[in-house]
């Protein structure tokens, strides 16, 4: 990896991101200050680890930093549930959301995985 912009963990976080931001400009959950701030420092959390692991040009150093992206991806996944249960999102969008914070985080398991292995070896 030559950039950051070729990294799809980094692409889809992305993603969440822009989708996390338009949910939260939205309906009930732009009212609720908290939860709403939350969720986005969570999301953006997320790819700015990514980022800052990727700039230490270190293996280690990286994966540390995606280990603390994915439990910012987890974060996000939590807060979706409460705004599902106070009824802020649909089920639907729920649904959606959730499943695009999952491959976010498959996406970094299999890269802290593969620079862990790189290392080892």
């Amino acid at each position: 990896m030559k950039c950051l912009e070729e990294i799809q963990a980094r692409q889809k976080s992305r993603e969440l991101v822009r989708e996390i931001y338009k949910i939260c400009q939205d309906g009930k959950l732009r009212r609720d200050f908290g939860l709403r701030d939350q969720i986005c420092r969570a999301a953006v959390s997320s790819m700015s680890n990514i980022a800052e692991g990727f700039a230490r040009k270190n293996d280690k150093e990286f994966a540390r930093f995606l280990d603390i992206a994915k439990g910012s991806v987890t974060e996000v996944q939590s807060l979706l549930f409460v705004a599902l249960d106070v009824g802020y999102v649909a089920r639907s969008e729920f649904d959606r959301l959730y499943k695009m914070a999952a491959e976010v985080a498959a996406l970094m398991s299999g890269l802290i995985t593969y620079l862990r292995k790189d290392r080892a070896a």
